[in-house]
């Protein structure tokens, strides 16, 4: 379990410039008390009315507020370090987003921010089987357990740096693919609906990217 380490919420697309600092944190030892952050919600949604007129600190202050719980929230149901950080950076992107929308008449800051903290950390679950079906059904001998990159290490990493450059290095037809099913938790015959293809061609598409990523993909000690 890690302890409180640096990060960087990168979010130029959000007009932040070099991105935001912030804390990752272990899960608390004892369960958070809901109660207390609901309470909070006046000094909650005037930090979001902040927000939506640009106010960084008060992006800043509202993290400091309700990182904590929303990560206990992620991890106890993604039971990942990494995976429930990265959904916690979500959620407060999104805040950030629809700050200007925000109605205290209406809703509930915290109650929004778990919501949808468990949404997104459920919609993770599925994509992790749907993947790890994926590859399974997409080369399951080629990609053996004795491989150095077997489907597990792919499964538990697809959503890594190093697994994402590697998809960039592909063809671009097998690329797409990958990045439809990995990225985008979509079915092989979803990907072929939407690229307008048949199953097979996609099947095809998708194991050859795989054996591709096993060369691609650094070496396992």
């Amino acid at each position: 379990m890690p302890g409180s380490i640096a990060c960087t919420y990168v979010s130029d697309a959000l007009a932040f410039g070099a991105g935001l600092a912030c804390k990752r944190m272990s899960p608390p030892s004892q369960p958070e008390r809901h109660e207390a952050f609901e309470a909070d919600n006046t000094a909650q949604a005037a930090l979001m009315h902040d927000m939506a007129r640009g106010d960084r600190a008060a992006f800043g202050s509202l993290y400091d507020r309700l990182a904590r719980p929303l990560y206990a929230t992620a991890r106890r149901i993604l039971n990942d370090d990494k995976e429930a950080e990265d959904v916690v950076h979500d959620v407060f992107l999104a805040l950030w987003e629809k700050s200007a929308d925000f109605d205290a008449s209406r809703g509930n800051v915290f109650a929004w921010a778990v919501t949808h903290t468990r949404n997104r950390a459920i919609d993770r679950i599925r994509m992790r089987r749907r993947r790890s079906e994926l590859l399974s059904q997409a080369a399951p001998a080629d990609l053996g357990y004795d491989e150095s990159v077997s489907t597990d290490q792919l499964a538990a990493s697809e959503s890594s740096a190093a697994v994402r450059a590697a998809v960039t290095r592909l063809p671009a037809d097998q690329q797409r693919a990958l990045e439809l099913a990995f990225f985008s938790g979509l079915t092989q015959q979803e990907i072929a609906d939407q690229l307008k293809e048949p199953l097979g061609t996609i099947k095809a598409r998708i194991r050859r990217g795989l054996l591709k990523l096993r060369d691609l993909l650094p070496r396992r000690a």
